[in-house]
């Protein structure tokens, strides 16, 4: 991180950073590529109590923050998780436990809320869906008030880990326009269908809502006025992701320098060459702004800055890009032993490539900041 973290969050990210080292090394990762679920329920928990669940969430709800910017306290973790190749829902489940602290959530949510921060119930977040609504905010799901009930019926995908879910915050469109509703992953016609990923240890599923019904105080909020709150869901996404590409963008490029010192070629370490030379400083230049657009992302949503929506877009685009970019160069400069799954490179490579298509692609966020400058143009 570029951030100038406060001795409470540095201790935050040396923490998070060893028991990362301790519970996920990269024997462990390539063993949990069978696993359905993608990682220990028991890791999880362990990690919630570290406080990964609970920083976007106020203290009055069971939450609380190491500073007075969770957000940017999250965005160390999620650095780290980048750095590590790690598992866990931590976007997904972060963007409930945000959506239902704000009280505005009735029934059962208060309990589903204090599960959530304690690891014990993931949350997921339905918001994308598929081919011709699979545009970045587009939202095709209905969401009708039938009686003391509201119904559901539509697609969702891609879930992330949609089958271990206790329960979907879903994005849906009502007459009245955008609506949130809380539904438990057991509701009756509900059905899950796995989805293959490209990342070892991350899941995600295929959602179908065929008539579910909940009752009506699952709605978050009033009932189409939920279009503040989903923006600001996507930009978190949208700024949590690159920050987590950063760390996989870093961990990459410290592997690979440390490679062409030490291996020669003709009698000379390969970082001797000078078109090596000219690729490394490419690389650290991508890096570096990376490590500067999301930062910028991370405080200016934090802060609720008019720009937020723009910066986290900038973000996104701009890792989404780059990202892949540099990783892909350090594989080609590992040479043959780059595209072997022996070598840990290709778990980098694999989260980048994953968040390069989460929360929006870097096409779709371009469009949106074009469509934002025009607006801020008229």
């Amino acid at each position: 991180m570029r951030l100038d973290l406060t001795p409470d969050q540095e201790v935050f990210q040396e923490t998070t950073a060893r028991f990362l080292d301790d519970q996920v090394p990269v024997e462990t990762l390539r063993a949990l590529r069978a696993d359905p679920i993608g990682f220990d329920p028991g890791y999880w928990r362990r990690g919630a109590d570290l406080g990964w669940t609970s920083l976007l969430v106020g203290e009055g709800h069971g939450g609380g923050t190491i500073s007075d910017a969770g957000l940017v306290d999250l965005s160390v973790i999620a650095h780290e998780f980048g750095r590590h190749a790690a598992p866990g829902p931590l976007v997904s489940a972060n963007l409930v436990a945000a959506a239902l602290s704000d009280g505005s959530a009735g029934g059962d949510a208060p309990d589903v809320l204090a599960e959530i921060l304690a690891g014990t119930v993931i949350g997921a977040w339905c918001s994308g869906e598929p081919v011709p609504f699979d545009v970045l905010g587009a939202t095709d799901l209905g969401v009708r008030v039938d009686g003391g009930e509201v119904v559901l019926d539509g697609v969702k995908r891609p879930v992330e880990s949609a089958s271990t879910a206790g329960v979907f915050l879903v994005t849906g469109r009502s007459e009245a326009g955008l609506a949130q509703v809380l539904v438990p992953a057991d509701a009756p016609g509900i059905s899950i269908a796995p989805m293959q990923s490209v990342d070892l240890t991350r899941r995600f599923g295929v959602v179908t809502f065929d008539g579910v019904r909940v009752p009506l105080a699952s709605v978050v909020g009033e009932l189409g006025e939920a279009e503040v709150q989903v923006e600001r869901q996507l930009q978190i996404a949208a700024a949590l992701a690159s920050a987590e590409s950063v760390g996989a963008m870093e961990r990459a490029f410290d592997m690979t320098v440390e490679w062409a010192f030490e291996r020669y070629s003709f009698g000379r370490p390969l970082a001797s060459y000078q078109e090596i030379k000219h690729r490394f400083a490419d690389m650290k230049s991508w890096l570096e702004a990376s490590h500067a657009i999301s930062d910028a992302a991370v405080a200016a949503i934090a802060a609720d800055a008019p720009d937020a929506a723009e910066l986290a877009s900038a973000a996104k685009a701009y890792t989404g890009h780059f990202g892949a970019e540099l990783v892909q160069d350090c594989v080609q400069m590992h040479g043959g032993i780059g595209v072997t799954f022996d070598h840990d490179l290709h778990l980098f490579l694999r989260r980048v490539t994953l968040n390069r298509a989460l929360w929006g692609t870097p096409a779709d966020h371009r469009l949106r900041l074009t469509a934002l400058l025009e607006e801020t143009a008229a």
